[in-house]
């Protein structure tokens, strides 16, 4: 339930959002409180007595209270280290309640894969929370799978993340590379040695570039732009905000509505102006930068790059928000789960000598004097190896985004009826005991292991799984891995002193490191 609960993981949430649905709920008496306490009691004595006999049919169920369900235990906790600890409690797959809404959670690889993969059509409707409809956020990576969805998927896939769309993007890509390690040099060169580096802000805005030049064609946004629609200019770092940040902490902002949908006409106008807000900055944002390149491809002058081909392809049928939407999409995926499995990456490496050692000698034994190449990462089995580890330890999403159950089904032999709704804690299914040595240890020499095939993207759920897999997966492993291998092959990586064991606590709905990673970076001789 990554969409409504990982918002309550800030530490400067409000605590009384559950005071106004609640007091509204027990005034208007949609039931009585003793009846519902008596349900209640009887429900869960007589699943706990089917639990001990062996005849289950419903998943266990964690204890909560009436009416909120399980909402106070989530609320001061991270939620998929919450989830992954009911796991060892009551099994990889347990029902909780979240207001009115029933909630299994799954902490299993293989039961993640029966949802994912063999059980499809029946759990394949996403949830939106009431953030993301305000936002507009009609989006590949939530939306169920329509004729839009396919539509949006197949031009994603053809002009953007696809093998023959990476061909043609290498060049941005390799300029990216080159300008991270040359703002690391220059970082090296005009600061003592002992002076730490923000390695997430060098990335971040070089990566960042290459998805507008991606999506648009260049890096217009330049260091400030004036935004017409609305009447100031705004900064680089202001308009990555805007496009990128502002919609990640907007589509995880709680409305107590989500939980209590029957209070669906209780006004809550605080949540509804701040997010409002965020959609009218981020659609003149994108007004402003397809309209200018919109008159580039007026003019006759096309580029290689997202926002052209889709303009040749459906420029005619294409309603103006649905084109807005998916060069938004682009530049939002591409701009942050890259960021975040590479500063983790970095920061493990950073931490752990003798491993960034070994990617060291292996990628010297591959590339001796010249620079890694995307090309020689098939020679470089120890780089696949610590580009899987990381998102296994590190997954971009830990909590899947919502899905409902459509029709009853099973799944780890359990009943499930229609209306549930499905979280699927990626977190979880990586740190099963039952699946991996050591789950909590970062190891990347448990993927070197001959039953892990090399070329296999998918050795972990982080990508997904079945027709709803990510179809940006061959660009994250491409990008990251080349990072890594870079940073790794210019620099020698460790923390500052005292840092070691820094808080690796993680912000927002993606696995962002709640604090940038400071790093000491030595320049290398080879």
């Amino acid at each position: 339930m990554g969409l409504f609960v990982e918002c309550l993981d800030k530490p400067n949430h409000p605590k009384h959002f559950l005071v106004i649905p609640l007091v509204i709920t027990l005034i208007i008496g949609f039931v009585s409180m003793f009846t519902i306490l008596k349900y209640y009691l009887t429900n869960r004595t007589g699943r706990n007595n089917n639990l001990l006999s062996g005849t289950c049919s419903s998943p266990p169920v964690v204890p909560g209270l009436p009416l909120i369900g399980n909402l106070l235990q989530l609320k001061d906790e991270i939620t998929h280290h919450t989830f992954a600890n009911w796991a060892e409690i009551y099994g990889p797959i347990y029902s909780i309640k979240a207001g009115a809404s029933n909630i299994v959670v799954l902490n299993s690889t293989d039961v993640a894969k029966e949802a994912m993969v063999t059980k499809f059509s029946f759990i394949s409707k996403r949830k939106q929370t009431n953030a993301m409809n305000k936002l507009k956020n009609n989006i590949i990576i939530t939306r169920d799978s329509n004729e839009y969805h396919k539509m949006a998927r197949r031009h994603v896939v053809t002009h953007m993340l696809g093998a023959g769309a990476q061909r043609r993007h290498r060049a941005h890509r390799d300029i990216m590379i080159d300008n991270v390690v040359n703002g690391l040099n220059a970082h090296a060169k005009e600061n003592p040695m002992d002076q730490p580096v923000n390695f997430r802000r060098i990335l971040q805005t070089e990566i960042f570039g290459l998805a507008l030049k991606q999506a648009l064609g260049v890096d217009s946004v330049g260091s400030s732009k004036y935004i017409e629609g609305l009447g100031e200019t705004l900064s680089r770092d202001e308009i990555f905000k805007v496009l990128v940040l502002d919609p990640l902490s907007g589509g995880a902002e709680v409305d107590w509505r989500d939980f209590f949908p029957y209070l669906r006409w209780v006004p809550n106008k605080s949540f509804e102006m701040h997010i409002g807000r965020m959609e009218i900055r981020r659609l003149e944002v994108m007004k402003t930068l397809i309209e200018e390149q919109q008159k580039r491809i007026s003019s006759g002058q096309e580029i290689n790059c997202y926002l052209d081909r889709l303009m040749l392809a459906e420029g005619k049928t294409l309603a103006k928000t649905h084109l807005t939407m998916l060069i938004w999409e682009t530049i939002l995926v591409g701009s942050e789960t890259i960021v975040d499995t590479a500063e983790f990456a970095m920061y493990e490496l950073a931490r752990n000598l003798k491993y960034q050692d070994h990617l060291y000698r292996e990628i010297q034994k591959v590339c001796g004097n010249n620079k890694y190449t995307e090309e020689q990462f098939s020679g470089v089995t120890y780089l696949s190896a610590v580009f899987h580890e990381t998102l296994r330890r590190h997954p971009p999403f830990p909590v899947s985004p919502l899905r409902y159950v459509h029709e009853d089904t099973q799944l780890g032999g359990y009943d499930i009826p229609a209306g549930t709704e499905i979280a699927i804690n990626l977190y979880g299914c990586n740190m099963d005991k039952r699946q991996w040595d050591s789950p909590e240890e970062w190891k990347p020499d448990r993927f070197l292991d001959s039953k892990y095939d090399p070329n296999d993207l998918y050795k972990t759920m982080s990508f997904g799984g079945g027709k709803r897999v990510c179809p940006g997966a061959l660009q994250g492993l491409s990008i990251t891995c080349t990072a890594i291998a870079r940073c790794i092959q210019d620099f020698k990586w460790s923390l500052k002193p005292g840092r070691e064991e820094e808080d690796i606590n993680t912000a927002t709905l993606t696995s962002q490191k709640l604090n940038p990673l400071l790093v000491i970076v030595t320049p290398r001789d080879y």
